[in-house]
C-alpha cells in the first residue's frame, strides 16, 4: 500500500514538473476546458442568481395568492401579444365587486391599479416613483409590512381619503431622521398625509423595491380614473385549495364577459405555483443549451488534451525506456500521464472557475443582473473538466505503458 501512495505522488509530482516546463503548450492545451467550464459556471450563477429574484416575486404574491390582469406575459411572443392586446379589454371595477361578491374559496380579494408619478415635499423632488392604488386587502396579499403606523382602513377607501403607505426610500429621503407619519407629501401635486412607512424590501435586479407610494383604490380612481393598468389580487382558503380557487375566479369572470364554452379568455392569470413552473421550464431549456455548448467545448478540449499526451509520450520516449529499464512498472508508467493529463484538464477547470467568478462579481457590480456562483457549480466544473482529461488521456497512458524499453532506448533525445 505504502509502495502504491509513493508512486501516486512521485507521479504527481513528475506531471506538475512536466506542466511547469512548457508553460505555453499547457496554456493552449487547457483553452477549450477553461471556456467549458467558464461558460458552465457563468450560466449556472445567473440561473442561481434569478432564482432568488423568483422566489421574492412568489413571497410578494403568496404561495396561495393569484392575479388577475388584462396581459400576462410568460414568454415573449409578439404575434400572441397584440393579439392578446386586441382581444382582451381592460378589467373594472364592476368586475371586481362581481368576484368579490361571488368566489367561495377565495379569503382575501383586493384591487390594485398602478402608474409613475412625481413626488414633492418642499423643494425636494423625486420623479419615476411608483404609484398604486390598492384596496386595503393588499396589504395581506402583497405582503406589505409597517415598519412604522399602519397600512390605511376600509373607511379610509370608501371615503376616498387622501392617505398614503410610504416606501422606505421615500421616507429616508423626505424626512431623514424625523417622523414622517402625520406629515404630508404632494403626488404630483395632489396633497397626501402619510399613515405608515414599509419596511424596507431591498433590490431586485438592480431597482429599489422600496421606491413606492401606496394609496387607497377609490382616492387613486378619483383622481387618476379607471382606464387602464387595474389588476385583481386573490388569496386562495388555502394552498389545497389554490387551483379551485382560480379556476373558480377564470369562471365567474367568463360568465361575467358571457364568454361561450370554446372562446378564449380575455384576461390572464398567474399563480405562484404557474410562475415557478414557467421558472423551472426556462430555465432547463438554458441549461440544455449550456450543457450542449460545454459538451462540445469538452470535447474539443479533450481531443486537444490527448494529441498534446501523445505527443509528450513520443517527446519523452528515451525517458519512458530509462525508466523501464531500471524497474518502472507498466503500471507506474500509465499513472504518470493518466495523472498528468487529469491535472492539465482540472487546472484548466479551476482556471475557468475563477474567470467565470470574476465575470460574475462584474456583472452584479455594474449591471442589474444578479449573480451567485453556487458552491456545487464549482465542484461540477473542476470534477468534470478533470475526468474530461482522465477519459481523453487513457490512450496516450496505455500507449506510453506498452512501450518497449529496447526500443524506447534507442529513440534519441
Amino acid at each position: 500500500m505504502a509502495n502504491t501512495h509513493a508512486s501516486f505522488w512521485e507521479a504527481v509530482a513528475g506531471a506538475a514538473q512536466s506542466l511547469r516546463s512548457a508553460k505555453l503548450r499547457t496554456f493552449l492545451t487547457l483553452l477549450g476546458i477553461i471556456l467549458a467550464t467558464t461558460t458552465l459556471i457563468s450560466v449556472m450563477s445567473v440561473i442561481s442568481g434569478m432564482n432568488l429574484v423568483v422566489a421574492q416575486n412568489i413571497l410578494d404574491m403568496g404561495a396561495d395568492g393569484y392575479v388577475v390582469a388584462r396581459i400576462v406575459m410568460m414568454q415573449w411572443d409578439p404575434k400572441k401579444y397584440l393579439e392578446m392586446l386586441r382581444r382582451n379589454p381592460q378589467l373594472s371595477r364592476e368586475e371586481f365587486e362581481f368576484l368579490r361578491s361571488r368566489a367561495t374559496l377565495t379569503s382575501q380579494m383586493g384591487m390594485s391599479a398602478e402608474s409613475s408619478v412625481t413626488i414633492h415635499k418642499g423643494k425636494e423632488r423625486s420623479e419615476n416613483v411608483d404609484l398604486r392604488g390598492a384596496s386595503p386587502a393588499i396589504a395581506v396579499i402583497a405582503n406589505y409590512q409597517a415598519e412604522d403606523g399602519r397600512f390605511f382602513s376600509e373607511s379610509e377607501n370608501r371615503q376616498r381619503m387622501n392617505v398614503a403607505f410610504i416606501g422606505h426610500d421615500i421616507a429616508t429621503k423626505f424626512f431623514g431622521e424625523s417622523d414622517p407619519l402625520g406629515q404630508t407629501i404632494e403626488v404630483n401635486g395632489t396633497p397626501f398625509a402619510i399613515v405608515g412607512v414599509s419596511k424596507a424590501k431591498g433590490s431586485v435586479l438592480g431597482q429599489s423595491q422600496d421606491n413606492f407610494v401606496v394609496v387607497p383604490v377609490e382616492t387613486y380612481f378619483k383622481i387618476w380614473g379607471a382606464r387602464s393598468g387595474m389588476e385583481y389580487y386573490g388569496t386562495a382558503i388555502d394552498h389545497e385549495h389554490l387551483f379551485q380557487a382560480q379556476e373558480e375566479a377564470r369562471m365567474l369572470l367568463r360568465a361575467y364577459r358571457h364568454l361561450k364554452g370554446n372562446d378564449d379568455d380575455t384576461f390572464s392569470m398567474l399563480t405562484s405555483d404557474s410562475l415557478l413552473a414557467f421558472w423551472e421550464q426556462l430555465t432547463s431549456a438554458i441549461a440544455a443549451t449550456a450543457v450542449g455548448v460545454v459538451s462540445v467545448f469538452m470535447v474539443v478540449g479533450g481531443v486537444v488534451i490527448m494529441n498534446i499526451m501523445l505527443a509528450v509520450v513520443t517527446e519523452r520516449t528515451h525517458e519512458i525506456g530509462i525508466r523501464k529499464s531500471v524497474g518502472a512498472r507498466n503500471r507506474d508508467i500509465l499513472n504518470q500521464f493518466l495523472v498528468e493529463s487529469a491535472m492539465l484538464a482540472g487546472l484548466g477547470g479551476l482556471i475557468g472557475v475563477t474567470i467565470a467568478w470574476l465575470l460574475a462579481v462584474l456583472v452584479r457590480s455594474f449591471t442589474p443582473v444578479p449573480t451567485s456562483v453556487p458552491a456545487t457549480a464549482v465542484i461540477v466544473g473542476v470534477t468534470v473538466s478533470a475526468a474530461v482529461g482522465l477519459f481523453f488521456g487513457i490512450y496516450p497512458a496505455r500507449r506510453a505503458a506498452h512501450l518497449d524499453p529496447i526500443e524506447a532506448l534507442r529513440m534519441e533525445r
